[in-house]
């Protein structure tokens, strides 16, 4: 395990302290959950990207017309 310095806002850092206290976890390990599910994440929607890069585009106002004909909105 790697050690880092990081700079929290105050309001990030009482909530941070506080939800330790709450579920008993260390506030490293919250963090490293918060940080791993944002970057996981993240990694889906870059696999998702890769998967629908070669569809074709169309315009918000194709879409609209898709979502209305749908029954969507």
């Amino acid at each position: 395990m790697s050690k880092a310095t990081l700079y929290l806002d105050d309001s990030v850092h009482k909530a941070l302290r506080l939800k330790s206290a709450e579920t008993r976890q260390s506030m490293s390990e919250l963090a490293n959950d918060a940080l791993k599910a944002v970057l996981l994440e993240d990694l889906e929607d870059i696999e998702d990207w890769k998967k629908r890069r070669k569809e074709k585009t169309i315009s918000y106002d194709e879409l609209l017309s898709q979502l209305k004909e749908d029954g969507t909105i």
